[in-house]
């Protein structure tokens, strides 16, 4: 049976870069993939924004579809989020995708290890980057199966 998506999916991009941020966003447009995007800037209001705490509430915060992280940013990093993320019960299941300039083994293992559903390197170029970022809201909101009961 194929799965329809009943909703705009629910997209948490966490990245301190406002030229990353650009980017992400004018890719996700640009591959008509229907999704609302929250743009945190740093691990500690990503937290807030998950446990839909702070300035947060369950109506400004909805539980994400799809978390893209980046590894290196001010206050609470990126592996800590993942850390954090994957030691929550109401958090665990959401998939994490990071999405880093570095190419590091260390990095790639360690996210792996922490949970991460996929390590991405950021492309330096600009259309290569809008590109990746294209082809993972294809692959995360038109390939994969989604467990029975997710509305996406």
């Amino acid at each position: 049976m194929e799965q329809k998506r009943t909703r705009s999916a629910n997209v948490l991009l966490v990245e301190d870069d406002p030229g990353d941020q650009e980017l992400v966003s004018r890719a996700l447009r640009k591959g008509a993939i229907d999704t609302n995007l929250t743009i945190v800037s740093d691990g500690v209001v990503a937290l807030d924004y998950l446990k839909q705490e702070g300035a947060y509430t369950h109506e400004s915060a909805p539980t994400p579809d799809l978390v893209m992280l980046d590894l290196n940013m001010p206050k609470v990093d990126g592996r800590q989020v993942l850390q954090r993320m994957r030691s929550d019960e109401q958090l665990k299941r959401i998939p994490v995708i990071v999405l880093t300039t570095s190419k590091h083994e260390l990095d790639v293992s360690t996210s792996y290890e922490l949970g991460c559903n996929s390590f991405i390197t950021k492309p330096v170029d600009p259309t290569e980057f809008v590109s990746a970022i294209a082809e993972i809201g294809h692959y995360w909101f038109e390939l994969v199966t989604l467990p029975v009961g997710a509305k996406i």
